[in-house]
């Protein structure tokens, strides 16, 4: 469900040759970056910047780098990447930039299978020389932070459900969430950050059951900053992915007047995965196209970048 696949006849050493013209003239053709790079999928750009490093003796980001500014910079870059190391970078950036940014952590931690996490603390072992777990540790704190820790583990159970356990788990979390010590707050992100997918949906309906209230409302209700933000994510991933990010998307560009860094991350990160359906949710509950507001919001060759990922219906323009 993803908006960009694999391109077909496919050449990368031709490829390598145009992005090589394009960087290394007297003014760099941009259109030409973005034609490339959008309409290639991740494992299609690699094998180009290989072709690139053979042809030229450079490395292609190092030659984006050098030659873009700004946004469009991030976004040809971003491209670049693997998604494992893609998702090291950011969260590399979000831990040690000059503020820790927790929104990204988050977004990243409450969204990925085990698998992904598993690729993305080994990207960023190779990337940084340094443990993603210890990193979290020291930059962020609380039960902000053991939450953040429970999730980078990547051992949430996978496929299990056993409906006998689920009524129990959904009256801790009644209980957490009436009680709030921290042995609760404990229970609470252990049962969210380990529970499997099939086993967390029945507790969610039991939760109902028992309390009256969704579980999303009772955390927003009981908890405040940063965990309350985490474990809300964590559930909206378990119910319906694209419709968290849709919903990330809708605040990125309207809450902050269009923060950038939100936008590029979730486009690069879902665009071989599930951005279609993102942008699906996203018209539906917001009733403009995410296509619409991208061109409401940003600007030259960044817009037709962005644009050109987040690709769109002939409706959408």
């Amino acid at each position: 469900q993803g908006t960009i696949l694999p391109a077909p006849n496919f050449n990368p050493v031709m490829d390598a040759q145009l992005l090589g013209g394009a960087l290394q003239g007297i003014s760099c053709e941009k259109d030409v970056l973005i034609e490339i790079l959008t309409q290639r999928c991740n494992s299609q750009r690699l094998m180009i910047a290989e072709a690139y490093r053979d042809m030229y003796s450079r490395d292609l980001i190092t030659d984006l780098k050098e030659n873009l500014s700004h946004h469009f910079k991030e976004v040809m870059v971003g491209l670049m990447y693997p998604p494992a190391s893609y998702d090291a970078h950011e969260l590399w950036h979000a831990l040690k930039g000059v503020d820790t940014e927790e929104k990204c952590l988050i977004d990243i931690l409450a969204s990925r299978s085990n698998m992904e996490i598993f690729q993305m603390k080994e990207a960023y072992l190779m990337q940084y020389n340094t443990d993603l777990q210890q990193d979290i540790d020291s930059e962020t704190s609380g039960h902000f932070r053991d939450t953040l820790m429970n999730l980078a583990q990547g051992t949430r159970m996978e496929g299990y459900a056993d409906p006998s356990t689920a009524a129990q788990d959904a009256m801790i979390l009644w209980e957490a969430c009436q009680q709030k010590t921290g042995e609760h707050k404990n229970m609470l992100q252990m049962i969210l950050c380990n529970r499997s997918h099939q086993q967390l949906w029945m507790v969610f309906q039991e939760f109902q059951n028992i309390s009256g209230q969704d579980i999303v409302d009772a955390i927003n209700d009981c908890y405040d900053g940063y965990f309350q933000e985490l474990l809300v994510a964590i559930v909206l991933c378990i119910r319906d992915k694209p419709s968290y990010f849709a919903y990330r998307l809708y605040n990125a560009i309207h809450d902050f007047g269009f923060h950038n860094k939100t936008v590029i991350r979730i486009l690069i990160a879902r665009s071989e995965i599930d951005l279609l359906n993102i942008r699906q949710r996203y018209k539906e509950r917001y009733g403009k196209s995410l296509f619409h507001d991208i061109k409401h919001f940003a600007s030259g060759h960044y817009e037709s970048a962005l644009l050109a990922i987040c690709a769109g219906d002939t409706e959408d323009y």
